[in-house]
């Protein structure tokens, strides 16, 4: 008889690539997991994993097995959501946010789901947006927060909210305090993110829509290092306006007066299509309602 243990195990050693690293996650020594998975072997009388190998590779056999593991697993997980009180749901929720989030209002999100379901285990990763769309893919997150920019017919998209941007630099990197036109800004040297990051790439697109062709750049990946870098006066660069309010209040940051004005950029909670879950779906209405680009760290 083929338990959820067997099926966990061979599921984890493949999504983990190692019966280490799947004794880990499950708790549980490696012994366990290998005895787990050669109890099936046995059952099936067919060898799952390659041994002839250093590592855990499957056969053509344990591949099929593989998959039927994670849509087992998948239908058991919907069907205990579907009738557990959300108080008594336990499941482990792995959920990617860009660093825009995790410096405002991750910290409620993360308070929220825990009020609601106080035996999920969270696991925040951040990472660019191109990063935790590989991550989704592979199914190494259950679903992300970021940037809704690209478009896949595998992933289902939820928005949440807009972040504004604008354009800031150290008070007096910029010398005349009119309106500048974008094709003035762009002498400047401009400090920008890359292509790895939603922002990144809405802004690079959104550049060469209205015909500018910056010359004079600084690439990061990190928003905080561009913010560091504009406190510097390394150059001029599009940040969140909300939250860095107070820098600004105080002198750090200059915010600049430029035509036409930056377009917003659209959150989206984003799940797999092929992993329906109601908890998944209920912490992307949480994210929807408490979403706010407002203030940095927010409780």
């Amino acid at each position: 008889m083929v338990t959820f243990k067997q099926l966990e195990a061979i599921f984890w050693v493949v999504q983990l690539g190692g019966f280490s690293l799947a004794a880990n996650k499950l708790h549980t020594t490696q012994s366990a997991v290998s005895k787990r998975v050669q109890e099936l072997e046995a059952l099936f009388e067919t060898p799952l994993f390659d041994r002839s190998l250093r590592a855990a590779r499957l056969t053509e056999k344990g591949e099929e097995m593989y998959l039927l593991a994670k849509r087992l697993l998948e239908q058991r997980d919907a069907a205990v959501e579907q009738f557990q009180h959300p108080e008594v749901v336990e499941r482990h929720v792995r959920i990617g946010v860009t660093e825009l989030t995790a410096m405002t209002w991750l910290p409620r999100l993360i308070s929220a789901i825990q009020t609601k379901y106080p035996k999920v285990i969270l696991e925040p990763h951040v990472d660019a947006s191109a990063m935790l769309r590989d991550k989704l893919l592979a199914d190494e997150v259950d679903l992300v927060i970021m940037p809704d920019l690209f478009s896949d017919a595998r992933f289902f998209s939820k928005p949440v909210g807009d972040a504004e941007h604008t354009w800031m630099c150290k008070p007096g990197i910029v010398k005349r305090r009119r309106k500048l036109h974008m094709h003035e800004l762009a002498k400047h040297r401009l400090l920008m993110q890359d292509n790895r990051s939603g922002t990144g790439l809405l802004y690079d697109r959104w550049l060469r829509s209205v015909g500018v062709q910056a010359h004079n750049t600084l690439i990061s990946s990190s928003l905080v290092a561009l913010i560091g870098l504009t406190v510097s006066g390394m150059g001029v660069s599009y940040l969140p306006r909300k939250c860095l309010a107070p820098m600004v209040e105080s002198g750090a940051l200059e915010l600049l007066s430029v035509t036409p004005t930056l377009p917003l950029t659209t959150y989206a909670a984003i799940s797999k299509v092929d992993r329906p879950s109601n908890l998944i779906s209920s912490i992307a209405d949480l994210a929807q309602v408490h979403c706010d680009f407002g203030k940095i760290f927010q409780t």
